[in-house]
């Protein structure tokens, strides 16, 4: 049996529109966690960007860290969904392993390093650190929001 399935927005009202990103957390055998310095604003994040259209949420996270480190990556797991309630970016966080390539950095980076996880926390803020963290916990996948630069509380 096939449903239609409506969001019930009314007719006067448009639909809320959001960006899906999706993001590497890529771990090497030594625990070591891929990182970038972002061009654009000189901040430390993990390998990631907008998924295209006619792409899966997969083959996009292959994508972005080749594109964006210069590594091949095999994907594993979704380990969280973050949503920036100012922006509306939905980002989709998968863990990866590396199976190929050499660090290079790209238009988009300035830098591509292997952090240990308290180097990540040091260098990141927390709403890109925890992404990686999460990631390295086994309790996946999270799902959290923030604002852009603070992790926001669940109210109860």
């Amino acid at each position: 049996m096939l449903m239609y399935m409506s969001n019930s927005v009314p007719s006067n009202t448009s639909t809320p529109l959001h960006s899906v990103s999706v993001a590497g957390v890529v771990v090497r055998d030594d625990g070591r966690l891929l990182a970038i310095r972002r061009a654009d604003n000189g901040t430390w994040e993990l390998p990631g960007g907008v998924l295209e259209l006619a792409e899966t949420p997969e083959d996009g996270v292959r994508r972005e860290v080749l594109e964006e480190t210069g590594i091949h990556v095999e994907v594993d797991r979704l380990t969280g969904v973050y949503k920036n309630i100012k922006a509306g970016v939905v980002a989709l966080v998968f863990r990866c392993k590396p199976s190929g390539g050499f660090e290079r950095v790209s238009g988009e980076t300035t830098a591509v390093q292997w952090l240990t996880a308290d180097e990540v926390a040091e260098r990141m803020s927390e709403v890109y650190a925890i992404r990686l963290l999460d990631a390295l916990d086994g309790n996946s996948p999270h799902v959290r929001s923030h604002d852009g630069r603070h992790l926001l509380t669940v109210q109860r």
